[in-house]
């Protein structure tokens, strides 16, 4: 019987010895995500998903907020890096800056993914692909909205105001030189005040009050590279006795679900779409650079433009 025992408990060593891989659990792939911050309802609903998306896929993420500053996001890459993590993605606060420390994950053979904005290094190999928005293309479209509505106005100028995002970040950068690119060559179009409102509420409210002081009735535009300053701004104006979107015409970009309110009140004109419900996306990308297959340089998603007259038809399909 003793025998007996034996010779089992040797076939089924063997057995677990030439077992197929597959066989076992595949060990959990690991996520370093550093993130913004929490400014907006876009990043919140872009956190949401990139969270969500990895819980589905059954995928360890390590998260970080880096509150919008670029020193916390290169300590978060540091730390990853540090853990040995499988991939490393995030959504840059600033374009440049990156260098040193994308090296040091090179160097320790991990794979960078960045997610919603780009940056500029002097070696293009220190990240693998970009997924997001065309930045440029967003202004474009919102410049574009403008010259069509404003073609037919029998106002010799229209005066524009601008509310940027971050200083240095990508998609300040590129939303305004879009918007640039469409209403240069018209005489018509003129931007007469452009300040950062840090793609916040509180900062557009500020900014645009500051707006309102020196220009007064003077301003017939506002465009706000993104949703939450717009809304921001929409209460300074009304607080100095005005009509947003009546008085002085309001765009803005994101499409988030406030902005589709504040078109329902008629106080938003238009605002251009930029998804940030990236997680499954990134998620599956994860994997296949992981797993050695090739990927895109670049993955742009695909977006609308939203005026105020489909909002109502619209707003029942947003989900951020």
């Amino acid at each position: 019987m003793q025998s007996k025992r034996r010779t089992l408990l040797a076939a089924a060593c063997l057995a677990a010895c030439f077992a197929s891989p597959a066989s076992f659990a595949a060990k959990p792939l690991v996520i370093g995500f550093s993130q913004v911050g929490a400014e907006s309802e876009w990043r919140t609903a872009n956190t949401v998903s990139i969270k969500d998306a990895a819980k589905k896929d059954g995928i360890t993420l390590k998260f970080a907020d880096a509150q919008q500053k670029q020193e916390n996001q290169v300590k978060a890459i540091r730390s990853f890096i540090a853990q040995r993590v499988d991939l490393i993605a995030f959504s840059p606060v600033v374009e440049s800056g990156w260098d040193t420390v994308l090296r040091e994950a090179k160097a320790a053979k991990i794979p960078v993914v960045l997610t919603d904005r780009a940056v500029n290094v002097s070696d293009p190999s220190l990240y693998v692909t970009f997924i997001g928005s065309d930045f440029v293309e967003e202004g474009r479209r919102a410049g574009r909205w403008l010259v069509e509505r404003t073609a037919k106005l029998p106002n010799p100028v229209i005066n524009i105001v601008e509310l940027q995002g971050t200083v240095g970040s990508a998609p300040a950068l590129d939303r305004k030189k879009g918007f640039e690119e469409v209403i240069a060559g018209n005489p018509k179009l003129k931007v007469i005040r452009s300040q950062t409102g840090d793609f916040t509420r509180a900062k557009g409210k500020e900014v645009m009050e500051a707006f309102l002081k020196a220009e007064g009735k003077k301003i017939n535009v506002l465009y706000a590279h993104n949703d939450d300053m717009a809304i921001g701004a929409i209460q300074a104006i009304e607080e100095a006795g005005l009509k947003p979107g009546k008085d002085i015409l309001v765009i803005s970009i994101d499409g988030v679900k406030g902005a589709f309110e504040a078109m329902l009140a008629g106080k938003l004109n238009v605002t251009v779409e930029c998804s940030p419900l990236l997680g499954p996306q990134l998620m599956q990308l994860a994997r296949d650079i992981v797993a050695g297959k090739p990927v895109p340089r670049r993955i742009t998603t695909v977006e609308g433009v939203f005026p105020a007259e489909v909002a109502a038809k619209e707003f029942p399909n947003r989900k951020y």
